[in-house]
């Protein structure tokens, strides 16, 4: 059974997901940071960039969010390119559009969209490295049993229905709900439901949507419009079922404002709230802190005595499987199999929880027997199916024994969220050594010494472990220097300078 625990503060609200007391899921929102995923902006056309069949569009942000070709809702661009086409010479009349398959691989964001002009654009993915945020205009708005998509008119459902029968009556039902030109991707809490409580999300949805077009009329440019329900609120709303055990707030009011929401949403479950008053801290008293910390570690150790190594670049993270102390009772290939079996269920745990999406390459330890190498593919799917909310696609383990996978982006890394890059090492994890740094600096030294008068008094202050290294093993080094130049050397170990740093000061003597 799972349990969401939230821990509120004045400055940051924190939630958790936990299943038999490990940490699936951590939700981190400050104060002073805006969640921007699935907010609604007026949106300013700063910049058409046909050649890569996208515009820069001003949302209010640092950086201007970016609308990619294939983030265009088909209605709008056909419309617009209907306004572009020529004029037949002889009739007068308008080229008939090309049918729709063509029409999206000829569509041109030139004639589309134009400088200045205001739009209606929604973020997809949170601003990442240098880049603004990723814009659509294929909207969606979710809800407890459906996620609509007010501009789209398809159905989509959950895979995990599998109930064939239930799958198509759901889908007639949720079909005879909608307005025209709309759509709805059913979500898996939809199954076992009544069509009156999908109807309650369906017109609840309705009216957001209806709220936002109205918002955008009279609306300032790059104003926000809509943003979704506050981090306590919206992880509530797409996760509590009935594998929740319960719901704990450490603070009354939270507890207030989710009985009530709960009450509306699904009020079959209010029971779940509960209210932790401590000590100790709820964090402390279900351990997250530690897991949290151990979340941004690089290596992962298993419990059979493997362990998995993470690595996350800008393009792709690379997991590393390990065999450890782990010898096995067994043959090898049952020892590596059993390694990579656990292994599967805990990259898929940590993908969760490091919030880490885009390419993935996972280098599982080799296996020999073509059974095995299916059973391990097929545990890892299923692991990713039963318990990430997220899109993963997975493919075949290739010839160099390597599983390549996506999955969906949502918001910033756990990484991200709570570290800053290294100013010594430039997030490269490595510094230089002692003896590289000292030479670099006795080249310095030697440099400015041949520049300038000799019979110099030089002070030269040093990180102490560059002062021990340069003082004991490089002293010849000055003393050469020291000859050479006619200059007095006094070198002085400064706690206060980075490795990397040093500072010369000369006197003339």
């Amino acid at each position: 059974m799972k349990k969401i625990l939230i821990n509120q503060q004045p400055w940051e609200t924190r939630v958790a997901i936990i299943r038999n007391n490990r940490l699936q899921n951590i939700y981190l929102s400050s104060n002073t940071s805006k969640y921007l995923e699935r907010s609604f902006f007026k949106g300013v056309v700063t910049k058409v960039l046909p050649g890569i069949q996208t515009a820069f569009v001003d949302i209010g942000q640092e950086k201007a969010g970016f609308l990619h070709i294939s983030e265009m809702d088909f209605s709008l661009a056909l419309s617009r390119m209907d306004d572009n086409l020529e004029i037949d010479d002889e009739t007068g009349e308008k080229e008939a559009p090309a049918p729709k398959k063509r029409m999206q691989s000829t569509m041109d964001m030139g004639k589309i969209l134009k400088e200045g002009e205001t739009i209606l654009v929604q973020v997809s993915k949170e601003p990442v490295y240098e880049k603004g945020a990723k814009l659509t205009r294929c909207f969606t708005l979710p809800g407890r049993f459906i996620v609509l998509m007010p501009n789209i008119p398809r159905i989509g459902i959950s895979k995990k229905i599998e109930n064939q029968a239930e799958r198509q009556q759901l889908k007639n039902e949720l079909k005879s709900l909608l307005p025209a030109g709309m759509g709805a991707i059913i979500r898996t809490s939809a199954g076992g439901h009544c069509i009156k409580e999908v109807k309650k999300d369906v017109n609840y949805l309705i009216n957001t949507w209806n709220e936002i077009q109205t918002a955008y009329k009279k609306a300032d440019n790059a104003q926000l419009l809509h943003e979704d329900l506050p981090i306590s609120l919206r992880t509530v709303r797409d996760n509590l079922d009935d594998q929740v055990e319960m719901v704990i707030t450490d603070s009354q009011e939270n507890q207030n404002q989710l009985v009530k929401f709960v009450k509306e949403i699904a009020p079959e479950f209010v029971y779940k709230i509960k209210y932790y008053s401590g000590p100790p801290a709820l964090f402390d008293f279900y351990n997250i802190e530690s897991q949290i910390n151990d979340a941004l570690k690089r290596k992962v150790q298993l419990k059979s005595g493997g362990s998995i190594i993470i690595e996350t670049a800008e393009a792709m993270t690379v997991v590393d499987v390990n065999t450890g102390k782990y010898i096995g009772k067994t043959n090898q290939e049952d020892t590596i199999l059993k390694t990579n079996m656990e292994a599967a269920e805990e990259i898929s745990r940590q993908l969760r929880l490091r919030n880490i999406g885009g390419l993935i390459v996972i280098d599982f330890i080799d296996l020999q027997n073509y059974a095995n190498k299916q059973k391990l593919l097929e545990h890892f799917e299923k692991s990713l199916k039963e318990h990430d909310r997220f899109q993963s696609v997975v493919l075949k383990i290739s010839e160099f024994g390597l599983v390549q996978m996506t999955r969906k982006r949502s918001g910033k890394t756990l990484m991200r969220q709570l570290t800053r890059e290294c100013p010594t090492c430039e997030g490269t994890g490595q510094i230089k050594s002692d003896r590289a740094i000292c030479y670099k600096i006795l080249r310095k030294l030697e440099e400015e010494l041949s520049q300038g008068p000799n019979n110099k008094n030089i002070q030269l202050f040093l990180h102490p472990d560059i002062f021990n290294y340069l003082t004991s093993i490089e002293y010849d080094a000055i003393l050469d220097l020291e000859k050479t130049h006619k200059a007095q050397f006094t070198i002085v170990s400064d706690k206060g300078l980075d490795i990397n740093s040093y500072k010369i000061v000369t006197d003339l003597a």
